[in-house]
């Protein structure tokens, strides 16, 4: 398929998928056609491919990180020990993540039941809350 219809198929803009492009996330083959700027040409692979990628960004791995890891794929694979670190390494992250979103979740009670209750204590404090759901006091 082509850009147009890659991008349709993935509900990616045309420019980030030349973006991908540029950055090595996706490697499009070419038909010949188009003379000196062949057209280039996706395949359903290249659409796992890209689906991929935008799962590993929502899980907050950024494109250098993305990139990386496809082209040490594309060099021969990834062992088990490396998935294992790449995985630990992604599982702490979004421990961290969860952990700040619990922290605002609390605070976003704790500021609700204050307004709704009159405003009578004292008001609660957004840094306290996330210490106090990291396990840290300042």
């Amino acid at each position: 398929m082509l850009i147009s219809d890659f991008a349709r198929a993935t509900g990616l803009p045309v420019d980030t998928v030349r973006f991908y492009v540029r950055r090595g996330l996706l490697t499009p083959g070419t038909n010949g056609k188009g003379g000196r700027n062949p057209y280039q040409v996706f395949t359903a692979e290249h659409v796992r491919e890209a689906r991929l990628i935008r799962m590993a960004q929502s899980l907050g791995m950024s494109l250098k990180e993305i990139a990386a890891i496809s082209q040490e794929n594309r060099r021969g694979g990834i062992t088990r020990e490396r998935s294992i670190e790449l995985m630990a390494e992604q599982l702490a992250r979004l421990e961290t993540k969860a952990a700040e979103l619990q922290a605002m979740a609390g605070y976003l009670r704790a500021k609700l039941a204050w307004l709704n209750g009159g405003e009578q204590e004292p008001e609660p404090d957004f840094i306290d809350q996330l210490e106090r759901a990291s396990g840290r006091r300042g």
